[in-house]
């Protein structure tokens, strides 16, 4: 393999002016830097990240926080993070944060032990010790799924979107809806599950209606399948209508009444939030969040400001949601 030396000679320019250019530390031409890319790619020259962070300071690495891996959203996050960080040359380090655990264990053992420019929270909310660790370290920190004070982070507006999904409801004429939520453990999720249960309260008072069955659940779909068995097997107290506090609960929703043998929509109509990849095979009505996208814009948040040297500005950018009306969601049935 090619050394530095020779992809300086080959650009015409000084070794030291090379290293800056692939590195990205120090001020180069944007001429002169696409010469000495162009030179290292016919060479086959990959540049060190530990020999550039000599020079720079820098890892070309970002710690990631996260509760859950296999679960859709949080896969499609980090495909977002991933892509966006790979394009940037940046290499990624995954902390799984499990909800039963302490977030401090992970900045204790592993995040000070570790070499990193910037970390990302995801549905994880660091404690205001951890929040101070870092900045300690000088190494900036934002987070997806929630507001953590004083910090910039992206998110849904889940109250909104909860309102949104049962007024939809209520819109095609249904008063009795239930709500599967989920398990709002400390530290994960940003409380998402109080959010969205918090909307369709809202929602329901708006329109003048009882919501007293409300359901917890794991947020998948077993969990969601296990708590719609529960409250659809009373044919006496069915309810007309089901709004999942995400698609995942949501399909299982509609997997326990096509066993159960309830038409959907025709007896139960059911509604989610996320925009899951499944949700088409479902048929399912869902307000999209787009979380790849969400990955990818916070990403440039955190690169941004390592490039400047700055704390990213604190506060939630809300990200788009779009009504996806699809085939489980129709009138209420006459009783």
């Amino acid at each position: 393999m090619s050394a530095l030396a020779d992809v300086a000679k080959l650009a015409g320019v000084s070794k030291s002016t090379a290293s800056r250019a692939l590195s990205g530390g120090g001020y180069v031409s944007e001429a002169t830097r696409q010469k000495v890319s162009a030179a290292a790619a016919k060479l086959g020259y990959v540049a060190s990240n530990t020999a550039a962070s000599l020079v720079t300071g820098r890892t070309k690495s970002v710690g990631v926080m996260i509760p859950f891996i296999s679960r859709w959203f949080f896969g499609e996050v980090l495909e977002g993070i991933e892509s966006e960080l790979r394009t940037h040359g940046y290499d990624m380090t995954l902390y799984n944060v499990h909800p039963s655990e302490r977030s401090d264990d992970v900045f204790d053992y592993f995040l000070a032990r570790q070499r990193f420019d910037g970390v990302i929270a995801v549905a994880v909310e660091p404690a205001e010790s951890d929040v101070r660790h870092l900045r300690g370290l000088g190494r900036p920190l934002v987070g997806i799924g929630g507001h953590i004070p004083g910090i910039a982070s992206i998110a849904i507006d889940d109250v909104g979107v909860a309102r949104l999904a049962t007024e939809h409801l209520v819109e095609l004429g249904h008063t009795d809806i239930v709500h599967i939520g989920g398990d709002s453990g400390p530290r994960t999720d940003f409380s998402v599950p109080r959010k969205r249960r918090l909307g369709y309260d809202q929602a329901m008072d708006a329109a003048g209606l009882p919501h007293p069955r409300i359901l917890d659940a794991d947020m998948s779909i077993p969990g969601g399948y296990e708590a719609a068995v529960d409250v659809l097997t009373d044919a006496r107290n069915r309810p007309t209508a089901v709004f999942a506090a995400c698609d995942e609960i949501a399909i299982g929703a509609i997997i326990a009444a096509r066993r159960l043998g309830i038409d959907v929509p025709g007896q139960l109509s059911v509604i989610g939030i996320d925009g899951h990849e499944c949700a088409p095979m479902f048929a399912l009505t869902t307000f999209e969040q787009s979380p790849r996208d969400q990955g990818s814009q916070i990403v440039d948040t955190l690169l941004s400001a390592i490039d400047r040297g700055v704390e990213p500005a604190a506060g939630v950018v809300f990200h788009q949601t779009r009504l996806r009306v699809r085939n489980s969601t129709s009138a209420a049935p006459t009783r």
